[in-house]
């Protein structure tokens, strides 16, 4: 359950911070006029949904399995992950328009040195966040986590474009602000694909990589009782897998013995940290002489 409180403080982190920087910077870039301030206000208020979906979806993902959800409640992670994919391709479009026709009609801004203390109050309370997620990403694999987390990182980024565009106002050069405003949603486009692939790639019961199925492997073939196997399938519960694999033993072996063998497998298979349950069905296998 640590992984999920963790998930949860992080969100309602995200949420707090994301509205003191929502507040800050639409009130600085409206009376400024600087589409890359705007701009990254929008993006502020995409984080805040981002944040709440992610208290959300993690509070629901932590509740344990009962009647009605055998295998528990794990992939409601993904699917507040698609909605955070979803609000984002959404807001960016809208953003990657407004900012084409800024630069279209040369819109200017006037400079402040709000603005300037705005971008680096923006940098500081980003950067905390993303290590602070960072953190709780080490412990636990979460793409509820990982998507706040990288969004995070990429508003530091986003934001130093924005600082920079502020200052070559200085020297009047106004249209870089607006190609940080097409920029700012052109990342955000991108992160919202790569999140909604991510959660769609699992809520469609995509089966495991390459290295961990070559981890099951290698357990499989240290039991030189198993002759061979077959129907190795995965399926996503949640963060982690369910696993089925039919392996073939000795027919001369007792009933007791081929299951003991089978139940040894599932207990190791069960150690992994990608799987949620290990299910193996045994057949006999007759020898020949």
């Amino acid at each position: 359950m640590d992984r999920f409180k963790g998930t949860k403080t992080a969100g309602i982190l995200g949420i707090i911070g994301n509205i003191f920087l929502l507040i800050i910077k639409s009130f600085i870039g409206f009376i400024s006029h600087s589409q890359a301030m705007i701009a990254d206000a929008a993006n502020s208020a995409s984080d805040i949904f981002a944040s709440l979906m992610t208290y959300i979806g993690s509070k629901i993902a932590s509740e344990p399995k009962d009647d009605t959800h055998n295998m528990g409640h794990g992939k409601a992670e993904y699917i507040f992950s698609l909605f955070i994919s979803i609000s984002m391709m959404a807001i960016s479009l809208k953003l990657f328009f407004d900012s084409i026709i800024s630069l279209i009609n040369g819109d200017t801004f006037e400079f402040s040195y709000l603005l300037v203390i705005v971008c680096i109050v923006t940098i500081i309370i980003k950067l905390f966040l993303f290590l602070y997620t960072n953190k709780l990403l080490k412990n636990s694999k979460n793409l509820l986590l990982d998507a706040n987390r990288k969004d995070h990182r990429n508003d530091c980024i986003v934001t130093s474009f924005t600082l920079v565009s502020v200052l070559l106002s200085l020297v009047d050069i106004y249209w870089f602000d607006s190609i940080v405003g097409i920029g700012i949603s052109i990342w955000i486009f991108y992160t919202g694909i790569v999140i909604f692939l991510e959660s769609f790639n699992v809520l469609m019961d995509k089966a495991l990589g390459e290295d961990d199925i070559n981890k099951i492997l290698e357990i499989i073939n240290s039991h030189n009782e198993i002759i061979k196997f077959n129907h190795l399938n995965s399926s996503p519960v949640g963060y982690k897998y369910l696993i089925s694999i039919t392996i073939f033993v000795d027919g001369t072996l007792s009933t007791f013995e081929s299951h003991e063998i089978a139940d040894k497998l599932e207990d190791e298979l069960n150690e992994l940290n990608f799987v949620h349950l290990a299910i193996i069905h045994v057949n006999p296998m007759p020898i020949e002489n």
